[in-house]
């Protein structure tokens, strides 16, 4: 762009021409060169967008933990546009970057605090870093050892709160300090506020709705799962972290019917999805005949089905030994080994639901895609 005709242009008559492109626009044109992305940054020009741009709802990738590229970007799929984006992830002076969730407009990644971008280590401190992609803006949660990455799951929220789940104990972070608002203690500002857990087996797929946490466990034997959903309310965690068991005596074989279930955030916080696959008979080794979603309304405790994968479709997932399931709001996205490429389900605001494929996966892995709803917006600062 050195040559180009934008140079001689001053930056206020860019931002003025720039700022009348929608947000997904925006973002990938700052992907053309650097001179356009230090422009479309600039303080100034996030100032006049932040009353006129509307929160762009994408899905974005994990990367592999594999391969970790020297020049780290976020690759989100916008399902409005059809066309997938990326955000350069450059700004940020770490290593061994890996996005894992967003919430409000915030992207949170681990990563390595204590060696140069091009030389990670297994054994360097990790810490959660908060950033938004679209202004380069970027702070570090204090640091947490290695294992809290490897085996941690983590849930961001509003205000700010971070928790960092495993099945013996919870990690909670929040500028505001602890979560009981009666007894807010400031020496525990800006740290790592520890509890155990009472979990029976390791959390799989939490969400976090509203003030509590919904997680399934297994409850079964080493030679068959039985799969139970539990909760808990942040604002009552004391030394322990209580779990109470979510069930209804009329959900019958509920979880005995989906193979590998996992919890998806739906559109509000009355409703959260389980998604797997849908056993053909009670057999231990039964074959899945689709993938079902069914959608839970957490006031009435009782269960529609929201989605069926189309039988042709499936077929591509059948040869595949396990797939991966992410998304939220009123989408979920599938992926598996050999694939090539996502299955989207998505429901409109009339509840009608449409199922397609999303082509043009970016990456060289084997095809099992991992990820999470990035919700990008310019008005969001860590």
């Amino acid at each position: 762009m050195d040559s180009s005709p934008f140079n001689s242009l001053p930056q206020d008559t860019l931002h003025q021409i720039f700022c009348h492109l929608p947000l997904r626009q925006i973002a990938a044109a700052k992907c053309v060169c650097k001179a356009l992305y230090s422009t479309l940054s600039s303080p100034s020009f996030r100032h006049l967008l932040r009353t006129q741009s509307e929160p762009l709802s994408l899905l974005a990738l994990k990367p592999s933990h594999r391969h970790v590229s020297p020049h780290p970007n976020l690759h989100a799929f916008d399902p409005a546009s059809d066309q997938w984006l990326k955000f350069s992830l450059s700004f940020l002076p770490f290593s061994a970057l890996h996005p894992i969730t967003s919430s409000h407009g915030l992207l949170y990644l681990w990563a390595s605090t204590q060696n140069p971008r091009n030389a990670p280590s297994q054994n360097s401190q990790k810490a959660l870093v908060v950033c938004n992609p679209l202004t380069g803006q970027f702070k570090t949660l204090p640091q947490l050892g290695s294992a809290w990455s490897r085996h941690g799951s983590v849930l961001a929220g509003s205000l700010s709160v971070v928790l960092v789940l495993t099945e013996l104990a919870i990690l909670y972070y929040s500028e505001n300090g602890n979560p009981k608002d009666d007894n807010f203690s400031p020496n525990v500002l800006n740290n790592w506020l520890k509890f155990s857990s009472n979990l029976p087996s390791k959390p799989r797929s939490p969400v976090l709705i509203s003030d509590f946490i919904l997680t399934l466990c297994d409850v079964g034997s080493p030679w068959r799962s039985q799969w139970a959903m539990f909760k808990t309310k942040i604002v009552h965690m004391e030394k322990t972290m209580q779990w109470v068991r979510v069930e209804k005596r009329e959900w019958g074989d509920i979880f005995d019917i989906l193979k590998r279930p996992r919890l998806v955030k739906a559109g509000n916080d009355q409703k959260v999805y389980m998604v797997g696959g849908l056993k053909s008979s009670y057999a231990l080794q039964s074959a899945c005949t689709t993938i079902l979603i069914l959608r839970l309304d957490l006031e009435s405790l009782e269960w529609e089905e929201a989605g069926r994968m189309p039988v042709e479709m499936y077929r591509c997932f059948v040869e595949s030994s396990k797939f991966k399931v992410f998304g939220g709001g009123n989408r979920v996205c599938f992926s598996a080994k050999r694939v090539g490429r996502l299955a989207l389900w998505e429901e409109n605001g009339d509840g009608k639901s449409e199922w397609r494929w999303v082509e043009g996966v970016p990456g060289s892995g084997d095809g099992l895609c991992r990820g999470f709803v990035f919700e990008a917006r310019l008005d969001a600062i860590p």
